[in-house]
C-alpha cells in the first residue's frame, strides 16, 4: 500500500515562496506520473501541477509562471516549488498520482497559509 507524505508548508506572506516535498513510499514511484492539489477551505480539492515519468510538466492556468514542479526519483519524492506566493494560495496541499487517484489514499496533506 503507498504512502504519501506532505511536507514543508507553513505561514509566508503574500510575495513569498516555500518549497513543498512529499515523499512517497511502498510502489514503484518513478513509473507512475505525480501531481499536485489543494484544497482551500470550503473549497473541493483542485487540481495543481503533475508531472510525467519522463519529466514533462503540466500545470493549472492559477500557478503557471509561478510554482515549478520537480522529482527525484531516487528518493521517491516530487517537489513543488512556489514563488510569488498569493492570498489565494492558502490551502492544505496534497500530492498523488493523477494515474491512480482512488487507489492511493490520500496523506495528510501540508498547510500552505498566504497572509501578511
Amino acid at each position: 500500500q503507498v504512502q504519501l507524505v506532505e511536507s514543508g508548508g507553513g505561514l509566508v506572506q503574500p510575495g513569498g515562496s516555500l518549497r513543498l516535498s512529499c515523499l512517497a513510499s511502498g510502489s514503484i514511484f518513478s513509473i507512475y506520473t505525480m501531481g499536485w492539489y489543494r484544497q482551500a477551505p470550503g473549497k473541493t480539492r483542485e487540481f495543481v501541477a503533475r508531472i510525467s515519468s519522463g519529466g514533462s510538466t503540466v500545470y493549472e492556468t492559477f500557478v503557471k509562471g509561478r510554482f515549478t514542479i520537480s522529482r527525484d526519483n531516487a528518493k521517491n519524492t516530487v517537489y513543488l516549488q512556489m514563488n510569488n506566493l498569493k492570498p489565494e494560495d492558502t490551502a492544505v496541499y496534497y500530492c498523488n498520482s493523477p494515474d491512480m487517484l482512488g487507489s492511493w489514499p490520500w496523506g495528510q496533506g501540508t498547510q500552505v497559509t498566504v497572509s501578511s
